[in-house]
């Protein structure tokens, strides 16, 4: 009887404390969610006050330790910049005593200075500098990270490191170093030749990367880039589109040397618009000699032009930041041909035309209607597609005898509709690529929705029409859905002319790269032109300065 007694008070003690062990987590994170957004308002405005690029965490979001009083934070902040934790009650402390990334220092010798140190919170797959072992394996606060040179130590190893000067560590040519701009802002003749003698201590491959987010592209990832290359970079070169355009942002470009600039657009195929835009209006105001190189990293959905440049159809988190900014490095330069696309109303000839920017396609049809959502106008109106809607198409001049088509579609790089390549249905003869640079549309037409869906799918291809270097269509009189890279609206009867606008000077990548590309393939990517090499090489020498 005892034995059995027995037996059945371990069993009670054994599910109490399988209770509590499940329960008292649960019960802490809801805790922290309900308290959450109740100290989100009063932080945001000791955010704003602070020199630290403060974001809220707690012990579920994000395990760490307070810098200032080393303990575990339940709920507390973290320095996207420099990588400094506090807690709840300790941030206002750790503005004080605690110093963040400094944009613009004074360097020490040969174009470097002494190391910027945080205590704590290290990467786990960190090595200590002097000896060589796994830093941040202590369930503690403790071992030391540069915020610049990203170098971990432990504590012990701290004082008998050999220097203390920071070399900016494998990013040091893409990161513009503090003492630059210290220079820089000494200067009292701003020319682009001082900027050259200046990038001389930052050595010969220097080849600063602005980053430029939207951070309302993707599902948060834009707001997680931007803290990744804050903390890799100098946060002077990281911006958010949601705070600042990029006709501001690029303003950077000219305080440093021509030609040596690139830029990593993280967004969809509008953010990338809305830069080259910004690029042509800095050619407006004479700065040529300063217009960087584009890269994209494509967040969202859709992303034709980024698949046609083998930047992929998406980023998820699936390589890292370090292997992002390597991929930059590495790409090749092309020219992308861009078009300025004007719409006339019909009767309206004396107010101004509506005029757009074209980078990949101009479509009216189907497609548009998918895009602008016009499914319940459809139904109320059955006959929205029951006749021809285009009655004329000229391509350079010349009159295209158009068979019975619901929509055309005027397409400047290969892929259309969120990743699909025209020509690889079935049924019909392939066609050459399309390429970026070589001042042609490529003009084809769709039957009808079910048209779309099956080239959608590769069951099917487009009518083509014809290869131009202008494109003029007169619209019927009934309104319709169009499109300019996915935006869409509902356009009357109208005229509308596609005609060159300029290039751009956008980075190719032949493969996409990943931190093991060296044991597994690489994805295919859209192979380049035949002349790819030259056209790489002639843009090269048009950015350089002489």
């Amino acid at each position: 009887m005892e034995e059995s007694t027995k037996e059945l008070r371990e069993e009670w003690t054994l599910l109490l404390w399988t209770t509590v062990a499940v329960l008292v987590p649960v019960l802490i994170t809801l805790w922290c969610s309900f308290q959450r957004p109740k100290r989100k308002v009063p932080l945001k405005d000791l955010f704003r006050k602070s020199k630290h690029g403060w974001h809220c965490t707690d012990l579920f979001n994000k395990p760490t330790y307070c810098c200032v009083c080393s303990q575990p934070i339940l709920q507390g902040a973290f320095c996207d910049c420099c990588g400094i934790c506090a807690d709840e009650g300790c941030i206002q402390r750790a503005d004080r005593i605690l110093s963040c990334k400094e944009i613009m220092t004074q360097s020490q010798t040969d174009g470097r200075f002494h190391h910027q140190w945080v205590r704590g919170n290290v990467p786990l797959a960190s090595y200590c500098a002097k000896c060589k072992q796994q830093c941040g394996t202590q369930p503690k606060l403790c071992d030391y990270r540069c915020v610049w040179c990203q170098t971990t130590v432990h504590d012990d190893c701290l004082s008998s490191l050999n220097e203390d000067l920071c070399d900016l560590g494998e990013f040091r040519s893409v990161i513009i170093p503090p003492y630059y701009l210290y220079q820089v802002n000494k200067l009292r003749r701003r020319h682009p030749d001082e900027y050259s003698k200046l990038a001389a201590v930052c050595g010969s491959g220097w080849t600063p990367v602005l980053v430029l987010a939207n951070t309302r592209s993707g599902n948060n990832m834009g707001n997680v880039l931007l803290g990744e290359f804050r903390t890799l970079l100098n946060p002077v070169q990281v911006f958010d589109l949601s705070e600042l355009p990029p006709s501001k942002a690029l303003q950077l470009c000219t305080l440093l040397p021509p030609g040596s600039v690139r830029v990593l657009v993280c967004g969809g195929d509008g953010t990338v618009g809305w830069v080259l835009d910004a690029i042509d209006t800095m050619k407006l105001k004479g700065q040529d000699q300063f217009i960087p190189l584009v890269n994209i990293l494509p967040l969202g959905t859709g992303n034709d032009l980024s698949n046609s440049l083998g930047c992929g159809a998406g980023y998820a988190g699936e390589i890292s930041v370090e292997q992002v900014l390597r991929n930059v490095l590495e790409a090749e330069v092309v020219k992308m041909d861009r078009w300025k696309v004007q719409v006339v109303s019909k009767g309206n000839y004396f107010r101004k035309p509506k005029v757009l920017s074209m980078n990949n396609y101009f479509s009216v049809g189907p497609d548009a209607l998918m895009a602008l959502n016009f499914h319940a106008h459809r139904e109320k109106t059955p006959s929205f597609f029951s006749s021809r809607i285009i009655n004329k198409l000229e391509l350079d001049g010349e009159h295209v005898t158009l068979p019975s088509l619901e929509g055309i579609i005027v397409c400047n790089i290969g892929y259309w509709g969120g990743g699909c390549r025209l020509w690889e249905g079935m049924g019909d003869e392939p066609y050459p690529p399309t390429r970026v640079d070589d001042g042609l549309l490529e003009v084809v037409g769709v039957y009808g929705s079910f048209h779309c869906a099956q080239i959608q799918v590769k069951l099917a291809n487009p009518v083509r029409l014809g290869q131009a270097h202008t494109v003029r269509l007169v619209l019927k009189s009934s309104r319709m859905p169009m499109q300019v890279d996915g935006e869409p609206w509902a356009q009357g009867p109208c005229t509308i002319t596609i005609t060159h606008k300029t290039q751009a000077l956008m980075l190719y990548h032949s493969a996409e790269h990943t931190d093991d590309d060296d044991d597994s393939s690489a994805s295919e990517a859209e192979e380049p032109s035949a002349d790819h090499t030259d056209t790489a090489s002639n843009t090269q020498e048009t950015v350089t300065v002489s």
